[in-house]
């Protein structure tokens, strides 16, 4: 399995997040807007404002024991368009995340995928090879200091990365937008003013010496579980070259009985 094939499959898991170096608020929110950007200060008001945002996105958080969809994926990279590919997902949380990737035109199962809190194993079924692998191995090849939590909460579509340290806003007729710096990354998130539903977040490392950007969309939410679940997600991620991944998820389900199977042919050989 090639470097960039793996790639792929850590954006499947939605483990391929991004950064780029922010150098004033006025770059990250647009200059034409910059009359409606604020700086958080000690006024009442702005600060319950932000609590008042903040608690109705933690409100929407998603809690769940296991989780399982199906999902269609399409990327586009310097090459063009890849190949259509449908993904399925099993997770415990805390413990386990299974994905099988399936080849759309030919339907067959090409990798398939499990991680821990400790470790990763991939199979690649077209080249009978069996990759294992510490889960810092993710990070190695992503460039991304991830943890196995926000992992999981890429794929459920929990808010990753805010900080309690808000320094700025922007007030708009349907949405507030969030900027917070923390020990990693730039955060800027926009949220529905009314449903308190993420809508986009951006991602800026703080460290001025990477040229890496991402931008996390999300749309198209179904309530049917009992909480609103994004069913669509755009990803975008640049660095040296831009990678845009579109996921459009079919079925879903929460809090079911799910099975994890995951053996290795004797004929596979290990690396």
């Amino acid at each position: 399995m090639t470097r960039q094939i793996f790639f792929f499959t850590i954006i499947i898991a939605l483990a391929a997040i991004g950064c780029r170096t922010t150098k004033k608020i006025n770059t990250v929110i647009s200059k034409k807007d910059s009359a409606q950007i604020v700086l958080v200060d000690s006024r009442a008001d702005s600060l319950r404002m932000i609590d008042t945002l903040m608690m109705g996105v933690e409100k929407n958080r998603i809690n769940y024991q296991t989780f399982s969809a199906k999902m269609k994926m399409d990327y586009w990279d310097k090459d063009g368009k890849g190949p259509d590919l449908t993904v399925f997902i099993r997770m415990r949380k805390d413990s386990l995340i299974w994905v099988s990737i399936n080849a759309t035109v030919f339907s067959y199962e090409a990798f398939r995928v499990l991680i821990t809190p400790d470790s990763v194993k991939l199979l690649n079924k077209k080249d009978k090879v069996v990759q294992l692998r510490s889960v810092n191995y993710l990070q190695e090849v992503a460039g991304i200091p991830f943890d196995f939590k926000t992992l999981q909460d890429l794929i459920i579509g929990n808010p990753i990365f805010i900080d309690s340290n808000i320094v700025s806003y922007k007030n708009e007729a349907n949405t507030i937008s969030l900027l917070s710096i923390g020990g990693m990354f730039k955060n800027l998130i926009t949220v529905n003013k009314e449903s308190f539903l993420v809508q986009h977040i951006k991602l800026d490392d703080v460290n001025v010496t990477r040229n890496r950007t991402c931008n996390l969309s999300y749309s198209g939410y179904n309530g049917v579980a009992g909480f609103p679940f994004a069913t669509f997600r755009k990803i975008s991620l640049a660095e040296k070259s831009k990678i845009d991944v579109e996921l459009e998820y079919k079925q879903f389900s929460f809090n079911e009985s799910l099975n994890y199977p995951f053996s290795v042919p004797k004929n596979y050989t290990v690396q």
